[in-house]
């Protein structure tokens, strides 16, 4: 391979784009609270769409928004499935350990009489409750305290109504979305003047590629870690050992955010601790062996060969790309982490180092059929 000397000119033109991305990543960075229902609804709807397009042309429901609608349905009763086989038995759960900590509170420490108590103690204190009442610094507390803590309630009460508003822009994206998809990814390009087309459309083969790649192959681990989460809880009988594994399983479609499990992990050992009269740190160490033996064989096995292949990185690179893009756009970032690098180091490889790769033909395969196919399904409707 020829190596081509560093102009000025070429200089030039790898500093622009440097400077272009650093600026398109601060300002999805700025905008990450903007763009995050739209990233979302673009995602559901790339994820549905095969549902819908196998709904509205293989059952041959008649419009696409009916379509929609029943994709939709389907895919509500899918989770209500799962939620199914996950809450009930968690409030089960925490209904037995508010019932064992009220009879810890009752018997164990004996305080039965606290309201009494806290009776007698006002009446005797009444005199210094009312100078205290009318005093400066009960005043002085009431503003620095109370008040701030009110305002606070009414921002965090004004937050939820923001997310149930988000949460149903993000539906009416995804909805829209859907309704038009096959010209908004088909027409997208024409944005770009035609000089500039076919690198925009060999980027747009590679985006749908690596994300192909990417949810098949994390859909596959996550399936894996859920199964075996169910055989370790199986094993050492603790307690929801099959809807806390799936409840692991669906977490770790994001990578490593099944780690928050630890939370209900500790509630459910300190339930059956209370329940059987076992050590808690005896039954909760037993569920942080069962994480720590799934994650050695997920990391060390399982995600090298699925991810590993599907992506073609190394682990240490699958980590560092999470750790950075998760670093500079949050939770985005962890979402796109693996397809970007991919992204990044194939056009590094392709434009930098002129080394062009085998799956640039099959990109364009794959473009034409799904083109060939979406154009078909026109002509069926």
């Amino acid at each position: 391979m020829t190596t081509q000397p560093i102009t000025f000119d070429r200089f030039i033109r790898w500093a622009g784009t440097a400077a272009i991305i650093a600026i398109v990543i601060y300002f999805i960075n700025e905008l990450s609270s903007v763009l995050l229902p739209f990233a979302i609804a673009w995602l559901a709807a790339y994820l549905l769409y095969p549902i819908v397009r196998f709904v509205q042309y293989r059952l041959h429901v008649p419009t696409r928004i009916l379509s929609i609608l029943v994709t939709l349905v389907f895919v509500i009763g899918v989770i209500s499935l799962v939620v199914y086989l996950i809450i009930p038995p968690m409030i089960e759960q925490f209904e037995r350990l508010g019932k064992v900590v009220s009879n810890y509170v009752e018997h164990s420490a004996a305080l039965h009489n606290i309201p009494d108590m806290v009776r007698d103690w006002i009446t005797q204190h009444r005199m210094e409750i009312e100078q205290f009442c009318q005093s400066d610094k009960f005043l002085e507390t009431l503003r620095t305290t109370i008040v701030p803590n009110l305002f606070s309630f009414i921002s965090q009460t004004a937050g939820v109504i923001i997310s149930i508003v988000a949460s149903a822009i993000t539906i009416l994206y995804m909805f829209f979305i859907l309704l038009d998809y096959e010209y908004l990814t088909e027409n997208w390009i024409k944005i770009f003047p035609k000089k500039n087309r076919p690198f925009w459309n060999e980027l747009s083969g590679d985006v749908k590629r690596e994300l192909n790649n990417y949810i098949r192959g994390q859909s596959l681990v996550a399936l894996t870690m859920g199964v075996l989460f169910c055989i370790g809880f199986t094993i050492i009988d603790f307690p929801m050992a099959i809807g806390l594994g799936i409840l692991i399983g669906i977490m770790d479609l994001v990578p490593y955010l099944h780690t928050l499990a630890l939370i209900p992990t500790a509630i459910l050992a300190l339930m059956k601790a209370s329940d059987t009269g076992q050590n808690f740190w005896l039954v909760f160490g037993a569920a942080v062996l069962v994480f720590c033996v799934v994650q050695v064989i997920i990391d060390m096995f399982v995600t090298p060969k699925i991810m590993g292949k599907a992506m073609r990185l190394n682990p240490a690179i699958l980590l560092l790309s999470l750790s950075v893009w998760g670093s500079l756009l949050g939770f985005i970032g962890l979402i796109i982490a693996l397809p970007l690098t991919t992204i990044l180091m194939a056009y590094w490889q392709r434009y930098i180092t002129k080394d062009t790769r085998p799956e640039t033909t099959d990109t364009i395969a794959v473009t034409t059929e799904d083109n060939a196919t979406n154009t078909e399904e026109r002509k069926d409707e």
